[in-house]
């Protein structure tokens, strides 16, 4: 697998700082996205702590012999165990900070992450929370990943409710996050690539916007470029209005 990544994010026009993080780290070929939450700058410190957390329990147990926190599952790959487990790790890390220090208390964020074995030629796909994990393939577009949303909830159960029910939901409420427990359910998703697919990870201040079309365009035009993917793709939700700290990040599986 010959992987090229590009990773941008933007305060947007209506927020004062940015709470959103991103991690690219080609060494282990895994990528994230974090959409922070929690008021005076607390979302800022916990989609950083999500981020820095992942990359250094990465880090740690690069070597074989590395001690792992959690429960091991056997009935995974090492690569998807160990893509759980570093999220399950930052959850705990926030989780604990939350409790301790009074001025980031009841911060979150939520979080997705690619993660390319190349051992398997598997991409994992592992995500809490609304930020989304998009696959542009053949000129089309596929959501892989479900938003942990009261809406989404409700779907679950009353798969037939009618859009007037939908409109009386509140928007924007997620029903599941890094940091609001002591433990947190990961969704994982296994995926085969092919050649030419492009990954988008974005937080929902680019996809509460900017339709899946769009997004797709954006990627198929760049043809390749995806510095100027996510640029374009930034600028777009911000000509929307741009009401939210938008990131996103793009890897391709080149030739």
């Amino acid at each position: 697998m010959n992987l090229l990544a590009a990773g941008l994010s933007d305060v947007g026009l209506q927020r004062e700082h940015n709470e959103d993080s991103f991690c690219i780290l080609p060494e282990f070929d895994l990528y994230i996205v974090a959409d922070g939450m929690g008021g005076h700058k607390a979302g800022d410190v916990a989609s950083k702590m999500a981020t820095h957390a992942i990359a250094a329990f990465f880090q740690a147990t690069a070597a074989e012999d590395a001690t792992w926190p959690f429960h091991f599952d056997p009935h995974l790959s090492v690569d998807e165990n160990r893509l759980i487990t570093g999220i399950k790790v930052a959850n705990k890390k926030i989780f604990e900070a939350s409790a301790r220090h009074q001025d980031v208390q009841g911060m979150g964020t939520t979080i997705v992450g690619c993660l390319f074995s190349r051992t398997r030629d598997k991409v994992y796909v592992a995500h809490v929370g609304d930020s989304r994990c998009y696959r542009v393939r053949e000129g089309e577009i596929t959501l892989l990943t479900r938003d942990h949303s009261l809406l989404n909830d409700y779907l679950l159960v009353m798969p037939d409710m009618t859009q007037e029910q939908k409109d009386e939901l509140p928007k924007n409420v997620i029903t599941r996050a890094l940091g609001m427990q002591d433990t947190v359910v990961v969704d994982l998703v296994p995926e085969q690539p092919k050649t030419d697919d492009c990954y988008v990870l974005c937080s929902d201040g680019l996809s509460g916007l900017v339709t899946d079309e769009i997004i797709r365009d954006v990627v198929l035009d760049g043809k390749g470029d995806l510095d100027e993917a996510v640029k374009k793709l930034i600028d777009a939700a911000n000509a929307k209005g741009g009401d939210d700290n938008i990131t996103v990040v793009c890897v391709k599986i080149a030739e």
